[in-house]
């Protein structure tokens, strides 16, 4: 009987799902040499499913001019150890006007559930039927700055739609630097945007520096780029 018993909880235990990993983080956000805010997220990945919850504030100086925040919510699978977008939705409010985006992903193709407030046709407008394989927003930051294994640093190449714009984010080859990895990288409007927008900017490059954790994973200490802005880095706390 006991016997029976143990070999029973043994088939439980093996049949019980793994433990989910999650990462947390929280950045702060350094324009021109000055606090402007807080960049957080919490990714859980679990029986090859992750969901991501991220969250940009403004604070510090820029805090005190204008009140910004941008609340997203993604979802979707792993496979092989890349993401795949399913359901996406966006809550901005810049101070001057709000706004929501709701996203979902069929087999790789988004469609654009909701995209408010609406605006007129333009003529740079894009079909989201013809984004097949991109991912949104958040899910490109989560899979940018969460924790790795050592070895799996800088690997990343992903297209983006946001619902209105496609972009693409790359990372190049890892490089040993003091105390862990860096690795250059670029961001890249593709199409969604005005030929004044081009114009202006259409290529932004940034780094990524890695440290070692306790546990022995690769984890983003650092962010930097050049914006329109100016000069701005994230930092983790």
């Amino acid at each position: 009987m006991r016997f029976g018993v143990g070999i029973a909880a043994l088939m439980l235990a093996l049949a019980a799902p793994a433990t989910a990993q999650t990462d947390e983080a929280v950045f702060d956000l350094v324009l021109r040499g000055l606090r402007a805010g807080t960049l957080s997220f919490e990714g859980t990945e679990h029986d090859g499913r992750y969901s991501v919850r991220g969250r940009l504030q403004s604070g510090g100086l820029l805090g005190l001019v204008r009140t910004m925040r941008y609340d997203a919510r993604s979802s979707g699978r792993m496979v092989r150890d890349r993401p795949q977008s399913i359901a996406y939705s966006e809550s901005a409010d810049t101070g001057r006007r709000q706004s929501e985006v709701i996203l979902s992903w069929e087999r790789g193709q988004p469609r654009v559930e909701r995209y408010s407030p609406a605006r007129k046709p333009r003529s740079y407008d894009i079909d989201p039927a013809a984004q097949q394989g991109t991912v949104d927003p958040l899910t490109a930051l989560y899979a940018a700055l969460r924790d790795v294994e050592p070895g799996e640093e800088c690997r990343l190449s992903l297209d983006i739609f946001d619902g209105r714009r496609r972009t693409r984010v790359m990372l190049g080859q890892p490089k040993p630097v003091e105390g862990g990895v860096a690795c250059a990288g670029e961001f890249r409007r593709v199409a969604g945007y005005s030929q004044e927008d081009m114009a202006e900017k259409s290529r932004f490059p940034f780094s990524l520096v890695y440290r070692p954790t306790s546990e022995g994973r690769m984890r983003v200490v650092e962010v930097a780029t050049d914006t329109i802005y100016g000069r701005a880095t994230l930092r983790r706390r």
